[in-house]
């Protein structure tokens, strides 16, 4: 019987069937949430590989991947990746995905589900999803390769700051793993906390320009003449999951090139 006099009440008084029709709305929006989140909460795995996948071609599209090539002096074999515009590709992205990871230590790696059977070799330079650096590949087997990471007390490399270009070498002392060292900035520089670090120019391994962390704290070496500056990393070592290895595609020749040369200079008699 209630259930009937509400029914009538609802259908055949204007004002308590709007009123009625607000209350329903509100509620089946309500578990309509619910559902939704639970739904994509699901689907989050997925979704989160596509767009890495996005990033990737798009990451390959930068135009510091390619240089200008002079075809009435440079012979380019069939196999170099040249496109019509005369632009061969410098560097080639792949994602992988990471399967485990240390932070604890002070000598910390990552290994990831890509190998030689991917293209992937030692001294590929890898780097997070959000673009930050992360390492270099330092082992690789066909199918996995190990990363050495910024982690790793043995890990330096030449950087750059942004804003001055002045390079340093960036490094870390196996304590806060998110704190890392530059040493090398001159105190003629104008240093604060938030100065960008990128990559530097003096690298086969890993494009210049690209994110390496930001200064956070400014500490003037009483003894030399340059900064001591701890650098908070772009990249999260504590949450990696999907990272980008970068090839050189010239790595090999220019490689052999640095080592040709520093055995015919160092051949030579010196001169009486």
């Amino acid at each position: 019987m209630q259930g009937i006099c509400l029914y009538n009440l609802f259908t055949y008084n204007r004002i308590h069937r709007v009123k009625g029709l607000n209350a329903a709305g509100k509620v089946t929006s309500y578990f309509n949430a619910k559902y939704n989140a639970l739904e994509d909460f699901f689907r989050m795995q997925a979704e989160n590989q596509r767009v890495h996948q996005m990033n990737d071609s798009l990451m390959g599209l930068l135009k510091q991947n390619f240089v200008s090539i002079e075809n009435n002096a440079i012979l380019v074999h069939d196999t170099a990746s040249v496109d019509t515009t005369g632009k061969a590709r410098l560097y080639t992205w792949r994602t992988a995905q990471v399967l485990y990871a240390t932070v604890n230590g002070d000598k910390n790696y990552l290994q990831i589900n890509r190998g030689s059977n991917s293209g992937i070799n030692d001294d590929m330079g890898v780097f997070s999803s959000n673009g930050g650096l992360v390492g270099k590949v330092v082992n690789t087997g066909k199918n996995f390769s190990e990363v050495m990471t910024m982690l790793h007390v043995m890990f330096k490399l030449s950087v750059q700051l942004k804003k001055t270009g002045n390079p340093g070498i960036i490094s870390w002392d196996g304590k806060s793993p998110s704190e890392l060292t530059l040493n090398g900035i001159p105190k003629t520089d104008s240093v604060h906390v938030g100065d960008t670090i990128l990559t530097g120019n003096y690298s086969l391994s890993f494009p210049p320009g690209k994110m390496v962390g930001t200064v956070s704290r400014v500490t003037k070496d009483e003894a030399t003449n340059f900064f001591i500056l701890k650098v908070k990393p772009t990249a999260n070592f504590g949450s990696l999951q999907q990272v980008f290895v970068v090839e050189n595609m010239n790595y090999a020749e220019q490689q052999h090139l640095s080592e040709a040369t520093s055995k015919k200079i160092e051949a030579k008699p010196e001169n009486k």
